[in-house]
């Protein structure tokens, strides 16, 4: 590598809203090649950023502490934006009236079932302590999860890593999931996005459907309630 261009990528190293800076260009990156590529879920924005960061990372040497100097000020707004979606529930507060009574034991169950299969799993498959708790949450949105893990023994980042990838796995494969089950709901849609992809997945739904949308916002925070209150239950048993 050239002097000159070292240099600068020391200099900027150096200044801590670097990352930042970095997320919105490949978030901005992200967004032109799923456009190009007509909305294809394959090409989600965020995935497609998430590769162009650890790839830059990886290749520059960067660690991720100094690359999170800059970053953390858009995981700060992963709260209000996680709040911003009481608007669409608020919009939608006459459906979510009519199907309270099996909104209640879908979300108590697929709690249940994303924890305690990512608890029993991990354990069986021989992980480290730390990992299975990082894993238990991994369902919740970000923040929620992150502050679940730190209280139960596992490692908040790799949590968050853990939560990242389960939303985009929950953007690429709900769609296909509820077709197969000829599951033509929005509601049905958006619980399920809500409870196993949590924002990325929700966000998803937003953009195809209010409606999913807001059922999607309702389950991330019953979520997240009730992954908080069998979180340690399940570290306990799989320690």
């Amino acid at each position: 590598m050239r002097p000159d261009i070292s240099a600068a990528i020391i200099e900027l190293q150096r200044q801590p809203l670097w990352g930042l800076l970095a997320t919105l260009l490949a978030y901005r990156v992200g967004l032109f090649l799923n456009r190009a590529a007509r909305g294809n879920v394959l090409a989600h924005p965020v995935l497609i950023a998430v590769l162009l960061i650890v790839g830059c990372l990886s290749c520059m040497h960067v660690p991720y502490h100094d690359y999170f100097a800059g970053a953390q000020y858009i995981h700060f707004l992963l709260g209000p934006a996680t709040v911003a979606l009481a608007i669409p529930m608020f919009h939608n507060l006459h459906h979510i009236r009519r199907t309270a009574r099996a909104l209640i034991p879908a979300l108590v169950i697929g709690s249940v079932v994303s924890a305690g299969s990512a608890a029993l799993i991990s354990k069986a498959l021989g992980a480290a302590p730390v990992v299975t708790a990082s894993l238990i949450a991994h369902s919740a949105t970000t923040p929620i999860a992150m502050s679940i893990s730190q209280h139960i023994g596992g490692d908040p980042s790799l949590t968050a890593t853990f939560t990242l990838f389960t939303g985009i796995i929950g953007v690429l494969q709900i769609g296909a999931a509820m077709k197969a089950m000829r599951i033509m709901d929005a509601r049905a849609h958006g619980l399920a996005a809500g409870t196993a992809g949590h924002g990325l997945a929700t966000a998803r739904m937003l953009a195809l459907s209010e409606t999913a949308g807001a059922f999607g916002g309702l389950a991330i925070g019953m979520n997240g309630v009730l992954t908080a209150l069998i979180a340690p239950v399940f570290a306990l048993l799989a320690r």
